[in-house]
Order: structure tokens, then sequence, then C-alpha cells
């Protein structure tokens, strides 16, 4: 492919052959017959990414999903991550980022997008070529894509380790052998048409840069969970995980570069990763797990559990306990935030002398410090809100309330308890044996009150590039939030550009710091340097001052987190209340 820009429709589509059944199965099985696909040829260039960035793509809400435009609201997205401004403001003109150094954009390299953009892209493309319905753009599927592949990268033709081309050949063999950009090959990506064409006239099946697919992650026939690494998939068998399929140029043996190899993200993550287009005539014959009820059944299945009818209350698609996004920590931060559900039913604390009540309602006290040091009315900034607990008492008080969470199982769960849906989950009393309660607002937070909360998936990390669509802000609140951010200082940075003058800050946290959250570096104390010990609470002051806060108030402010009925954690949080 040369550098040029633009490539026509008709030279670069291929049929890649006819795909019946789910994923990975090449026989014709639809009653309907089977599905006939048109495939581009390569991995998505550069060039042909440009026009879309050129056109106002990123601009332009109907070209993405309701995920896909949050996302780049978010992150202030005007073209893909990779690439650097290089000209005047509207210029269009670019270079390229890579692993060490900006360089010339490399037109005829894959454009390396996340699945949002790919998906947009395709909408934005199917409008161009006047394509609707079932046959407008998409991306490949698993199927589809193992069956562009050179044959010795099919699975069915890898029966032993030395069919493996990964497991056979070093880097500086793969091109000439296996006619693949992987293994670290070149150590950096290639032209998308460099690598010779499948038999079916398709490039860098393998290699260059990863795919996404329209697949969810899913357990294929037969999948058991292997004692020795139970939580690498079925956390993942969620309904909100697609497959990215064939390897990048960086992946290295059977880490990726395997035909075997079926890799999963969230949409919006990054890899070096990128899509070609397929339009079909009829439903892709991709997997798809539609949250929540077969998400949460294809987990239970491969755990050997009986499968469920629903979700076990909150409605969020997540799967098995060893998740990042647990029902179980979904329903541990109801039962957080919101201590009166199920008051009849279950005790918050086991009734003995000296209970620790004074630590329940812990969102609800971080509310009202914030609450004292606020101007009668304003915006309210609710970092790390969770299920929504300080989110509510604030809108109570009278606030507009926007709360954002990096996990959108709490951000599902909030926004239930906003409309005012029934939400049913388990509080733990011993063993296996469960109690299942009915999450309540407290008393003062009414339907009206709930209407002046926004919720919405962010990064604390990236609040200072968000000032254009979040506003600012009269307050905020920071619980225990601050020692789990792997950049701290940057979420101050986000106060300092968010926080109106006058504005109050609440700012609650055990100090908590662990290398599994926060690389040590980036620890505010807790450490000694020149043989002087660093407290974290001397240096988040001195971080606030240096952003132009003043500290009005300090104390202890205690919380418990229920493990079950006669065992809990009781944390002693540093809160802060801060004027700008």
């Amino acid at each position: 492919m040369t550098s040029d820009r633009h490539l026509c429709r008709e030279s670069i589509f291929a049929r890649c052959g006819w795909v019946g059944g789910s994923a990975a199965d090449t026989r014709q099985t639809q009653e309907d017959g089977p599905v006939q696909s048109n495939c581009f040829l390569y991995v998505f260039g550069l060039g042909e990414f440009w026009h879309f960035v050129a056109a106002g793509g990123y601009r332009t809400q109907k070209y993405w999903s309701e995920d896909g435009w949050n996302w780049r609201k978010f992150r202030n997205m005007k073209w893909p991550f990779f690439w650097v401004q290089d000209g005047p403001q509207g210029s269009m003109q670019f270079k390229l980022r890579t692993i060490f150094e900006e360089i010339d954009m490399q037109w005829s390299w894959p454009a390396d997008v996340n699945y949002h953009e790919a998906r947009a892209y395709c909408a934005w493309k199917s409008e161009q070529d006047g394509l609707k319905d079932q046959e407008a753009y998409r991306v490949i599927t698993e199927a589809e894509h193992h069956l562009i592949r050179h044959p010795e990268a099919r699975p069915e033709n890898m029966a032993m380790a030395r069919d493996d081309p990964t497991l056979s050949l070093g880097g500086m063999d793969f091109p000439k052998v296996a006619g693949t950009n992987a293994n670290l090959a070149f150590a950096s990506q290639s032209p998308v048409d460099a690598m010779p064409a499948s038999p079916t006239g398709h490039h860098d099946a393998m290699g260059n840069a990863w795919e996404w697919t329209e697949d969810h992650f899913n357990p294929l026939e037969g999948f058991e969970v292997h004692y020795t690494y139970d939580d690498f998939s079925t956390p993942c068998f969620d309904g909100r995980h697609h497959m990215i399929m064939g390897g990048s140029f960086i992946s290295k043996s059977d880490n990726g570069a395997s035909g075997f190899c079926r890799y999963h993200f969230r949409p919006h993550f990054l890899q070096h990763s990128g899509f070609r287009l397929v339009s079909s005539n009829s439903p892709p014959p991709a997997r798809l797990l539609h949250e929540p009820e077969e998400a949460v059944q294809a987990a239970q299945a491969v755990q050997g559990q009986a499968p469920s009818g629903s979700a076990a209350g909150t409605g969020a698609a997540v799967a098995g306990h060893a998740g990042y996004e647990t029902q179980r920590l979904v329903d541990q931060y109801l039962g957080l935030h919101f201590p009166s559900s199920g008051a009849d039913e279950v005790d918050p604390i086991l009734s003995h002398p000296n209970a620790p009540s004074h630590a329940l309602r812990f969102p609800q006290r971080v509310a009202k410090l914030l609450i004292e040091a606020m101007p009668a009315s304003g915006r309210a900034l609710d970092i790390g809100c969770a299920v929504g607990g300080s989110s509510f008492e604030l809108a109570a008080a009278g606030f507009e309330v926007v709360g954002i969470d990096f996990s959108q199982a709490f951000i599902d769960a909030a926004e239930k308890m906003k409309n005012g849906e029934v939400i049913r989950f388990k509080v733990p009393l011993e063993g296996d044996l469960e109690a299942e309660v009915t999450a309540e607002h407290e008393a003062n937070v009414t339907a009206a009150a709930r209407q002046r909360v926004t919720f919405q998936t962010g990064d604390a990390c990236r609040l200072k590039d968000q000032v254009d669509e979040l506003g600012t802000f009269d307050g905020a609140v920071l619980a225990n939030l601050l020692c789990r951010l792997p950049e701290p200082v940057a979420c101050l940075d986000g106060l300092d550009a968010l926080i109106r003058p006058g504005g109050a800050v609440v700012i609650v946290t055990p100090f908590s710091w662990l290398e599994d959250f926060t690389p040590k570096s980036k620890w505010l104390g807790g450490y000694l340097k020149d043989n002087k010990e660093v407290h974290s609470k001397d240096e988040l002051q001195r971080l606030m001052e240096q952003r132009g806060f003043s500290k009005l108030s300090e104390q202890k402010l205690p919380l418990v987190i229920r493990e079950h009925q006669r065992k809990y954690q009781y944390i002693v949080p540093e809160a802060t209340v801060w004027r700008r």
C-alpha cells in the first residue's frame, strides 16, 4: 500500500468465506443458510482513518455508541491516542508516537484504536458508502478471523507444538517463514500490505496489530477452570469484554502470537490493536453475552454452578467472585452506602456491648463535611462515588451533583438507585449463608433530590483534562480513593482545575499505600527519604497548598465494612476539609 490516504472500496474487499455457527465454528449450521461475508483485505491503515478524523468523526455523536461517546467526551479525544498534532490547530497534520520516539506519520501502518473508535469509523464509512442495516460495516468476528488466516495459523492445523510457528521460530524467521510481523520481528509495525497475503487474499491476519472482534469473550465448549489460575478468564465472561485476535508486532510466542490465543479487553482499552471492515448479508456470526443473564450464566456454567435467572441485585454485568467488578463487591458497597437497607431483617452490626455503631453511615458523614463547608447552593463533584451514597446525600441538601467512578458496575447500581428501581443484594452471614435485602435510600433522599444527581464512568487521574466536559464546581469529595490511584497527584491537579475560588474540598483517606494500586514512586508518604520519615498527611498539605487550598479542619472519620455478621473491617481514615 502506498502512503496515499485513499483506497477505493472495490479494490480492498474479498470474500472471507462462508461462516455458520458460533465462535471458531466454520460449519454451515444456520437455519437460513450460511453467512456470506466480504472482508477488508488489510488491517485498517492510518491513511484511511485520517479521512474519518478530518471529516469531524470525533465531533459527531451519531457515529458513536452511547458508551463510546461518553468515553470520547471523558477522554476529550479528537484523534487516536498515538497521533501527535504537528501543525496549526485544524491543519489535520500529525506525527506518530511510537514506543521510543515521535516520527513522521506512517500512513500505511495500522491504525491503533480501541473498539469504540473502530465502530464509530464503521458507522461513518457505512454512511459514506450508503450501506444500511445488515450490510452496514462492522468489525470482524472470531469465526471469520479463523477463515482469513494462513492455514498454518489455524488451530486445527496445529496439533503439536512443532506445528505452531510461535513455538518453533524466532523473530528473525517470522516474516520469511510465517509471513507475519510478530515475535518482535521488526520491533515496530509495518505497512499493512508488507506481509504476504493468505490464500483468501487477506494480509496481517496474524501479527502487526491485534484485531478487535464483535464477539464478547466467552467460554468455548468444554472449557474448565484450572485450579492454579482460576481468575484469568471467568471474571471476563461478563458481556463487557470484546475479544482481540491475531497478535501484534510485539506479541511474543504463545503470549499473543499463537493461533490459539483468544484475548479480551474492555472496549475503551488501548492496545496495539486495529480493525478491518466487514460487510455481510446476515447478522454477524458472533457470540454475544447479553447482560446480565447470559454473562452471569456463562461464568456460572464454567464454575460448575447452577445458572441463576438473573444477577443478584444490581444488574451489572459482572461474573464470579474473583473479578475486579464482582457482584459480591457491588453488594458489599450497597450495604455500606445504604445502611438503612434491610434494617428489619439484618443488623448492620451484630449487637454487642460497645459495638462501633458510630462508624456506620460513612458516605453520609463524608457528604455532611462538604455540606457544612460549601455555599448554600451550587455544584458538587463526588470523585470515586461508588454506588452513590454521598452523591445522594449532597443532592438531598440541594446541590447539583456529578458522581464519577471508574467501575461501570458501581455506576450501573447508582443509576438504578437514582431511578428508584428495586435492587436486591446479598448480605453475608456465615459461610455460604446470606440474607437478601432491598437497597433503601435514607429518609431525606427524595425522588426530586435523586434527579439532581448525574452519574458517569470516569478516571480520577484525568480530571484536569475534563474541564470543558464537566464544568467547574463549588465543592468536591474524595473518599477512600487517593491511596488507590496510580497517579494520586494527577487527581489533585484535577481539583486545581475544577474547583472554583471559594470552593471546598473534602479528602478522606487512610493512606493505605499498596504497590498493587500505586507505584511506590507515586506514594505521598509512608517511606524513608534521606533517612527521614515522609508522612502522607504532611505531603498532602504541601501539595494542596501549592494548588491554592488552605486547610480548614481535620478529624478522624472511622468506618466499618462488613465481611460477615461476626467480622468487619474497621478503618480510621484522615478527613481533611480545604478551601480554595
